[in-house]
């Protein structure tokens, strides 16, 4: 039966028509965002996958800016270290040729204290973007390194760098070494030497006349060792502190395990430890008080090279703060390495971040190329075909001739 007023025919072409004409919406779309998945309504749960992974790749770029500025601040840091090293060694040349008694102690003195203060010049130089990281003021820095994702949730990660304390602060003299053998500096120093099968000298802690803080420190090196021991707030609070101290030292030097030294120490004469040589090889031995406020290279201040005692004391501290700077440097560069490693990681990370967000969304143009021919040719067999059946009612009016 045929119908002027319902062309079935004509429904369907249109029908046809409307289903071409959005696939090649849909194509052209791609073609010009270069997206398959340019909304959620295009696929909501690749375009969710997608959005959270491009929040975290913003992230990461992020995290690599904080790497570089993290690593480029410990450059700095290291780059001081290196160079206070460098400056103390030449302070140990100076103190090693004031240990002949026929020099002229006096200009050697003065070699030291240019050398010291180039040492404070440098630390005190040596910050990146107002962060310093050698000169006591920080103890610990976090440096963002990642973002650890965990199902819906996300903690940032940090790497944590330890500041080193390579100053040169305020020195207080207080004369806790003044009666050990070969003291000098006020009692800030001693030195003496051990000759060896049998050889004696004598450390002395007292703090009758100037009381220990919490902080302070006294070390003694022996050899190329050293053994130190820092006063706590609870050695403080006692009445036998330099006893405490003595003990504690004690302890430390015998744990460095050096062949014929005996350390005697006799609890009925106050802080004194009583050494003894034994073996077949003479030993040199230092002691140095630092006070609380001194920094990490507060004993630099307080080297005396103008006398003998003093030359032979200094001899010993210098070895304690060059292996305090050497650390310092050896400390900073190992964590820079492991910041540079982590910034090439994210680096590698992001990049297959971006490559998986695109495997997911982006359009594959040779597919949509193609598609996009045929769907051009269908609208153009659609448009011929709705035009063939709304010819068919006018042949209807062939009835009525």
């Amino acid at each position: 039966m045929s119908s002027i007023l319902t062309n079935t025919s004509a429904m369907v072409a249109l029908q046809t028509m409307k289903g071409i004409n959005a696939n090649m919406n849909k194509t052209q779309a791609e073609i010009s965002t270069g997206k398959s998945v340019g909304s959620a309504r295009d696929n909501a749960a690749i375009w969710a996958i997608s959005k959270v992974m491009e929040s975290d790749v913003k992230g990461f770029m992020g995290i690599s800016d904080s790497l570089a500025l993290g690593s480029s601040t410990i450059a700095v840091a290291r780059q001081a270290a290196e160079t206070v090293t460098d400056l103390l060694t030449e302070i140990k040349g100076k103190i090693v040729a004031a240990q002949e008694a026929n020099v002229d102690r006096a200009k050697i003195q003065t070699d030291i204290n240019a050398l010291r203060e180039q040492i404070t010049s440098v630390v005190g130089a040596a910050q990146f973007n107002g962060l310093n990281l050698v000169d006591g003021s920080q103890s610990t820095v976090n440096v963002l390194s990642s973002l650890d994702r965990s199902a819906a949730s996300v903690a940032a990660s940090s790497i944590q760098v330890n500041a080193q304390d390579l100053s040169i602060g305020a020195y207080a003299a207080k004369g806790v070494l003044a009666g050990s053998s070969g003291a000098s500096g006020a009692g800030d120093t001693a030195g003496f030497a051990i000759d060896g099968a049998g050889g004696t000298g004598t450390i002395v802690i007292d703090d009758s006349v100037d009381a220990f803080a919490a902080g302070d420190k006294v070390s003694i090196t022996i050899g190329d060792r050293t053994a130190s021991y820092t006063v706590t707030a609870e050695d403080v609070a006692a009445t036998t502190t330099a006893d405490i101290v003595a003990i504690g030292l004690k302890g430390a030097i015998e744990g460095l395990g050096i062949t014929g030294l005996t350390v005697d120490y006799n609890s009925g004469t106050a802080g004194t430890l009583a050494f003894t040589n034994s073996g077949t090889v003479d030993l040199s031995v230092s002691a140095q008080f630092s006070n609380a406020g001194a920094g990490g290279l507060g004993a630099l201040s307080s080297v005396d090279v103008s006398s003998g005692p003093g030359a032979l004391a200094a001899l010993g501290n210098i070895e304690a703060m060059l292996q305090t700077s050497i650390d310092a440097a050896a400390a900073f560069g190992s964590v820079q390495k492991r910041i540079d490693i982590q910034s090439d990681f994210v680096g590698k990370l992001t990049d297959s971040l971006r490559a998986g967000i695109g495997s997911l969304v982006d359009a594959d143009m040779e597919e949509t190329s193609a598609r996009l021919q045929a769907l051009q040719v269908q609208q153009q067999l659609g448009i011929q075909a709705l035009s063939i059946a709304n010819q068919q009612p006018q042949s209807i009016l062939a009835l009525f001739r």
